[in-house]
Parts: structure tokens; C-alpha cells; sequence
């Protein structure tokens, strides 16, 4: 089979981003992303130029995604509800990612704040809210290793004053 002349930017970032999230930052290279995509390792350079160049891309869609997905669920109006919203856009293992390069670590707080002010809103106040988004943050990169201790519906009631 022949390969694609031409793959649009945001399936050549989704191809990447879930290769990041399943297997880590050493999985990426043009090599492997050829192969994935069906597209010439020369077409990634020279769209990219540099390997952390369509990394960065990459994550910068997945930042994209996931500040849109915040605005989404904007109008869930209790907590795990607007958490749920944010669903699958917020890939623990992608924003861990991010957090380590200087470029993206400004965009992973903006949205951390973003959240964090979000739950405040439906928790009352701004403490609770830092320790549930520290909730889910931990749980949805653990619950890869085995279930769940427990529930974030449960802790949003401990969390807020008539709980």
C-alpha cells in the first residue's frame, strides 16, 4: 500500500499524543510516527524539523483540546459533574508530560488555575478546590495500577461546608 502523500496536523498530533500517553516520551521519534501515521519520516522532519518540535505540536493540540473541554464543561454546576465533563481530554500522563518542558508548563498551570477556580465556584471555596483537583489529578493516573479507593462524588461532599 502506498503511503499518504498528506495526514492533517490533528490526527498526526492525535497519533503522537496517544503514543506519549501509552508508552511515554521515548516512544516518539520520526520513525516511529511514520510508522503510525503511514507518512515519510522526511514529511515529519520537514513539517517539524526537530523531534521535540512535533512533540511540542503535539502537545500544544493536546493543550488545545483540553482548555476547549474546560470551557465545554463550564456549565456542569457540581463538581464531579464538571470534572466528568473534562473527561478523557485530560490525560494525567500528558499534562505530567507537559509540566516538564519550560514551553507547555505555563499552559498546565493556566489550566490547573482555570479548574481550580472552576471547582471553588461549585465547592465554595478555593482550599477544597485545590485538594479535589489534587484528588482527581492522582486518581486518573493511578487507577491504571488497580481500581479505586474511593469515589470523587464522595469526597466532593466531605469537601464542601454542608457536607
Amino acid at each position: 500500500m502506498a503511503r499518504p502523500r498528506s495526514l492533517p496536523d490533528a490526527e498526526v498530533h492525535d497519533t503522537i499524543c496517544r503514543m506519549l500517553s501509552g508508552n511515554g516520551d521515548r516512544a516518539v521519534s520520526f520513525g516511529t510516527v511514520s510508522r503510525a501515521t503511514g507518512l515519510a519520516a522526511a514529511t515529519l522532519a520537514g513539517r517539524y524539523g526537530t523531534r521535540d518540535g512535533m512533540v511540542q505540536a503535539a502537545l500544544g493540540h493536546f493543550w488545545d483540546r483540553l482548555e476547549a473541554a474546560a470551557e465545554d464543561s463550564a456549565a456542569e454546576t457540581k463538581a464531579p459533574a464538571f470534572l466528568k465533563a473534562l473527561g478523557e481530554a485530560a490525560d494525567p500522563h500528558l499534562v505530567a508530560l507537559s509540566l516538564t518542558l519550560p514551553e507547555l508548563r505555563p499552559r498546565a498551570e493556566a489550566w490547573r488555575q482555570t479548574v481550580e477556580a472552576g471547582l471553588a465556584l461549585r465547592l465554595g471555596r478555593a482550599e477544597p478546590a485545590a485538594m479535589m483537583f489534587a484528588l482527581w489529578q492522582g486518581q486518573r493516573l493511578w487507577q491504571e495500577a488497580g481500581g479505586r479507593s474511593f469515589r470523587l462524588k464522595d469526597a466532593a461532599r466531605r469537601l464542601t461546608p454542608s457536607g
